[in-house]
């Protein structure tokens, strides 16, 4: 069976940095951080007491509130991207077929928000020994699967339709599938990507609870620190992004803009511990080599790594270790990058917004920095090319993101220039 060649022809951005794409691209870019005190909530008995909130963001601009309502955050967000990369891509009615358009996204966590004030509507209801009043949308609003549902009942998008979640690789998963979907000729476009919204009380806290977030709560903007000596966990984020797939013949013949060329996708498991990562960085190595195997390339074509890259004592060495160990002396020639240092983690979203920097990295022949660095880790080879605190020019043929979740979950994908 000859395998369909798959193309990039959408993108659509929300992120604590920039709310839609060029203002994302612009500010990865230069370098801005998107960490500042929560104003959510009032975080002051938490021990982090800061994150990367979306700015000046009102969903009443986008969605009627009404509908709004009936939404969580992160279904919410999931709209608004798809939206802007729906039109990104130049689809609308005529020019595709909506039985052969489908949806896969990834969430991690999906309806955080909804579950915490449904249960603390719960316990007051205990409280005042009243009957308890459940939301008739709290299941909707709470499932992990409603996003993609949404975005198909307001485009009408007929094709496979479902929520990927593997934790913070959910997104990545969701456009791995979504590639060999259409590489398999089972769709013409996929409408992929992932959004989060666990900037809240239980997010926050249940996070701080398993020791993964920083608590540099004097140095909020400079807390998300990859590589760096002083580094001591993420920075929780939000936000969504969205990214079109298509089968290249489908895309040339509607003459379709193209980013870039999707060509591979590797997945493994650490089978490792819960939350830490295998300290040889076993699974990362794997994953990365079933995404070059997959994508028929080897390690000398690379140019550029978007890393997981959280900022956390652990997993960033064991992500360089891993990187050190697949390719060789190669790993000296490659430009590495973790874009979290500016957006921080967006959990299930990570994968989508990360691909997309990865995806204009390749277009723009730019590599996006890795921020906040100061102080040198004797435990990380100062040989390699990190990217540290400033941007690079270089020609991009091809690159990977990486993305790994607790409970061992990795996910890698390949991404090439476009060239006809």
């Amino acid at each position: 069976m000859e395998l369909k060649r798959v193309v990039v022809t959408g993108l659509g951005a929300l992120t604590p940095i920039g709310n839609t794409l060029p203002e994302y691209w612009e500010s990865l870019k230069k370098g801005v951080s998107g960490a500042a005190r929560i104003t959510y909530f009032d975080p002051t008995h938490h021990k982090t007491q800061f994150a990367c909130e979306l700015k000046s963001f009102d969903v009443n601009e986008f969605i009627h509130r009404k509908e709004a309502r009936r939404m969580d955050k992160f279904s919410q967000y999931a709209m608004v991207v798809t939206d802007e990369a729906i039109d990104d891509a130049g689809l609308v009615e005529g020019n595709f077929d909506p039985d052969r358009v489908g949806v896969i996204w990834g969430s991690g966590i999906g309806g955080l928000e909804t579950f915490q004030d449904e249960a603390q509507a719960l316990l007051k209801a205990r409280e005042n020994q009243t009957g308890p009043k459940f939301n008739p949308f709290f299941i909707p609003k709470m499932i992990a699967d409603i996003a993609p549902g949404n975005i198909s009942i307001k485009h009408g998008f007929r094709g496979p339709n479902y929520t990927t979640v593997s934790a913070c690789a959910s997104s990545s998963n969701a456009l791995i599938d979504a590639f060999t979907y259409i590489r398999l000729g089972k769709a013409d476009v996929i409408v992929s990507g992932g959004s989060e919204a666990a900037v809240n009380e239980t997010g926050i806290g249940g996070f701080n609870a398993c020791h993964a977030l920083s608590t540099n709560n004097d140095n909020p903007a400079t807390a998300s620190r990859p590589f760096d000596a002083t580094r001591d966990g993420f920075v929780l984020g939000e936000g969504a992004g969205a990214i079109i797939l298509e089968e290249y013949e489908h895309a040339k013949a509607r003459g379709a803009k193209i980013y870039a060329e999707i060509v591979g996708g590797g997945l493994s498991a650490d089978a490792h511990h819960m939350t830490a990562p295998h300290p040889e960085g076993l699974g990362a190595r794997n994953v990365m080599k079933n995404a070059l195997e997959d994508a028929e390339l080897t390690v000398n074509d690379v140019d550029y790594i978007n890393v997981h890259g959280t900022s956390t004592p652990l997993g960033d060495v064991a992500e360089l270790t891993a990187i050190q160990k697949l390719f060789g002396e190669k790993a000296y020639d490659l430009n590495i990058s973790s874009t979290k240092s500016m957006t921080g983690h967006l959990l299930g979203a990570a994968g989508a917004i990360e691909a997309i920097a990865t995806i204009k990295a390749v277009e723009e022949d730019f590599i996006p920095p890795t921020i906040n660095h100061s102080t040198s880790d004797e435990n990380i080879d100062s040989k390699l090319n990190l990217t540290l605190n400033n941007g690079q020019e270089r020609t991009v043929e091809v690159a990977m993101t990486n993305t790994f979740g607790f409970g061992g979950h990795n996910a890698s994908i390949v991404l090439k220039k476009y060239r006809g």
